[in-house]
């Protein structure tokens, strides 16, 4: 199994919720997101048997049972995902052959999406068709091309499956740029990842998706990349700090909560939090940042 693959695979079930929302701006009315989603892997080597199957399901391929919001009746539909990283002329009719094999099984709606995460321009099967002696089929699938997306899109957008999307583009264009120039782009989207509001979990999981797609051919760039990373976490991680202290402000009438409760309080107030912070062996620069002291004082505290 490729890095990528797993990568992929892990992404796809931890921000599924988040990729519904993305293709469908009315994800809400369409899908039930309180009765969960049923990853049927199990189910899809049952279709296509690996060892008796040249069209074997890929590491990557998903299927997923997702419950619609329907008046009267429980309703459930599939949706196929396959994420396909290089060309291949065969791909279309393989799209087609896991629709009719699907519905053939279960006799329910399916729909499916092809994500392509490779590099090639040219290459975007959007539909199989077959047209012989009066006899016609003609399938279309949903298509996702990473590397025609827009990045000013993509940037403005606080859905998690939109940030995985820009990593997997930074890594997929990753060969027209040099160690240096691809550590600046990856520190400036792993930056604004973690302003974005969106749960932490679902932070972490982008930001390990980003960490682990990209390649730098110098392993001291990538060394220098994790630590780097390392220390914006943890600067994320002292927004609990922070809200201990906004709660702090909160009881003392401070209105404006922490920021104007670590400006404008007493300088002892600003020393007991740095006390506190170092004591439970917090960063020196991390805690002159939070509490406006100098790193000197801090040190000698």
């Amino acid at each position: 199994m490729k890095s990528n693959d797993i990568l992929w695979k892990a992404i796809l079930e931890d921000l599924f919720e988040d990729l519904l929302r993305f293709f469908y701006p009315n994800a809400e009315e369409m899908f039930d997101f309180g009765k969960g989603f049923e990853y049927l892997d199990k189910e899809l080597e049952q279709v296509f048997p690996p060892e008796a199957d040249n069209f074997a399901p890929r590491y990557v391929d998903k299927l997923v049972r997702v419950f619609t919001r329907q008046p009267k009746r429980e309703q459930w539909i599939l949706i196929h995902l396959e994420v396909q990283g290089y060309t291949d002329k065969n791909f279309a009719k393989r799209m087609f052959q896991y629709y009719y094999r699907i519905l053939d099984k279960y006799n329910m709606p399916v729909t499916a999406f092809a994500i392509y995460t490779d590099p090639v321009k040219n290459f975007h099967p959007k539909y199989y068709k077959n047209d012989f002696l009066g006899s016609r089929v003609y399938y279309r699938f949903n298509t996702y091309k990473i590397i025609d997306q827009d990045d000013g899109e993509l940037e403005a957008s606080d859905n998690p499956f939109a940030l995985a999307v820009r990593s997997a583009k930074l890594a997929i264009t990753a060969n027209n740029l040099n160690d240096q120039q691809l550590f600046d782009k990856a520190y400036h989207l792993a930056k604004s990842l973690l302003a974005k509001k969106i749960p932490k979990e679902k932070i972490r999981n982008v930001m390990n998706f980003l960490r682990y797609y990209l390649r730098f051919d110098n392993q001291e760039m990538f060394a220098k990349f994790e630590h780097e990373i390392a220390v914006l976490t943890e600067r994320k991680i002292t927004m609990g700090i922070e809200e201990f202290l906004l709660d702090n402000a909160e009881k003392k009438g401070i209105e404006k909560g922490i920021e104007k409760g670590i400006e404008k309080g007493h300088r002892e107030e600003k020393i007991a939090t740095a006390v506190k912070m170092k004591k439970n062996g917090f960063d020196i620069l991390l805690i002159a940042d939070i509490t406006g002291l100098s790193a000197d004082e801090v040190q000698k505290l």
